[in-house]
């Protein structure tokens, strides 16, 4: 009897040669495949050893060796070549047979596609991976989306290759269509934010406190042994760190300040408007590396005036209050984060866990961080949380840190330091905090230019101003 592949991985350049990789060092049989055949031979010759693979030079000869329900793991560029790929295998497979996108998909592209296939008699799921090319290896954390009937043959299979914490897997059926994919999103947003964060306090530091960057990956390495011990902080100490061989200067001064993104972060941003949800920390982040990457915009501007020599300078305390700042704007990327994900599951009707969530980005994922535990315990404590920021342990954590925080977002404001990370969450706190906001002003203009009308704090109804007339009299609307 010939020998049956449990699961298929199609696409082998970093992340699916990796992810296959992982499957057969689990005990399970790989079928493995690629456009050009060349690639198919090479993992075969380099890892065969690790487990059984099974090498397929043409897309028949794949799915002719996997047992049913086929699981075919699809691991291509996003948009055109994902189409591409599930228009080659779909009319090969069966009914009750499933595709696995494992990349960064647009998840309204993932609901399209689920939709299509589930017509067919096929399982469409659409799985966020995260933990780079060593997480594919090693174990990432896995959210996978789709029918929930698919999870029951493949759950096992990705809890098998996923993180583990205290024995756990970091992955959970996050809901149907594109929920998976759609907590892969929010993910990288909050990323986003949290790099950008971690960039700010190390400007400040270098800046202001006259730190260099071998003694800030020190300060780095210390913050990682408490509260804001998380992966990013681990590596940021290593990037600091890292001195050039050709030059012999600090890493980090060589590197080219003009960062890139690869559209996740924009599409966060994009959705929590069409969403209604304000994820300003995040947006700022996505603002910033586009500010970065505007060289033309940036020498033009290279000239404008900054701050008078008198500007105020960091006191005896700056590591502390740039400590405090950073932790108490992590907090706020995440609460922000976690309310989209609230929210899209509101509007899709997806069920989503945050605290499972939260559980299984512990570990593998990029933002993984020991404060993660608390979110958990949070949203298992109070499922329907309005905000993090109002759960005990985080209400604690930024009230204590918040007469920092202001001092930093004033200092970085005076030295002229660009700062809107640490600035967006801040007023993005005081908002939350406001009895009263200034959006009544907003609502009246929007009256008045165009009768758009407003309630009113003292009776129910809408009502507009007849602005056009004499004595401008009130009328119900």
């Amino acid at each position: 009897m010939t020998e049956k592949a449990q699961i298929g991985v199609t696409g082998l350049a970093v992340m699916g040669r990796n992810l296959a990789r992982n499957f057969a060092r689990h005990g399970h049989t790989v079928a493995v495949h690629n456009r050009s055949y060349g690639r198919t031979k090479e993992l075969v010759e380099q890892f065969g050893e690790e487990g059984t693979f099974l090498a397929a030079e043409t897309a028949e000869e794949f799915v002719a060796s996997l047992e049913r329900p086929r699981r075919v793991v699809i691991m291509v560029k996003a948009g055109g070549p994902t189409d591409a790929v599930i228009d080659e295998f779909a009319p090969l497979l069966e009914e009750g047979d499933m595709l696995i996108d494992a990349g960064n998909a647009h998840y309204l592209d993932t609901r399209r596609r689920e939709a299509a296939l589930r017509e067919r008699g096929l399982h469409f799921v659409g799985a966020g991976v995260s933990g780079g090319e060593e997480g594919a290896l090693h174990g990432p954390s896995i959210m996978p989306g789709g029918p929930v009937e698919s999870y029951e043959s493949l759950g096992p299979l990705l809890e098998d290759i996923a993180a583990k914490v205290d024995g756990e897997p970091c992955c959970v059926h996050v809901g149907p269509d594109g929920a998976g994919h759609f907590v892969k999103m929010v993910h990288n947003g909050i990323e986003y934010a949290d790099m950008q964060l971690i960039a700010e306090a190390y400007d400040l530091l270098r800046q202001v406190g006259g730190h260099s960057p071998a003694e800030i990956a020190e300060i780095f390495k210390g913050w990682n042994e408490g509260r804001l011990g998380s992966y990013l902080i681990e590596i940021t100490a290593e990037v600091l760190k890292q001195n050039d061989p050709e030059t012999g200067k600090a890493f980090v001064d060589v590197v080219l300040d003009q960062a890139e993104q690869k559209g996740t972060g924009r599409w966060t941003v994009q959705s929590a408007l069409d969403l209604g949800v304000p994820i300003s920390g995040i947006a700022e982040s996505v603002f910033a590396r586009a500010l970065s990457g505007g060289a033309s915009v940036r020498e033009a501007g290279a000239g404008l005036p900054g701050p008078s020599a008198t500007a105020g300078a960091g006191g005896a305390d700056l590591q502390s209050d740039i400590e405090q700042a950073l932790f108490a704007s992590k907090i706020v990327a995440y609460a922000q984060g976690f309310q989209q994900i609230q929210a899209a599951s509101k509007e899709y009707d997806w069920e989503i866990d945050p605290g499972a969530m939260a559980k299984i980005w512990r570990a593998g994922c990029i933002i993984r961080a020991k404060f993660l535990d608390y979110i958990k315990q949070a949203y298992d404590k109070n499922p329907s949380l309005q905000t993090l920021l109002v759960d005990d342990y985080f209400l604690d954590a930024v009230s204590g840190a918040q007469d920092a925080w202001r001092r930093v977002v004033a200092l970085s404001a005076q030295q002229g330091i660009p700062a809107p990370g640490f600035a967006s969450s801040l007023a993005y706190y005081d908002g939350l905090r406001a009895k009263r906001l200034p959006a009544a002003l907003i609502q009246g203009q929007r009256d008045f230019f165009g009768a758009h009308t407003y309630r009113r704090v003292d009776k129910e109804g809408s009502f507009h101003v007849l602005w056009a007339t004499d004595d401008r009299k009130e009328i119900g609307a």
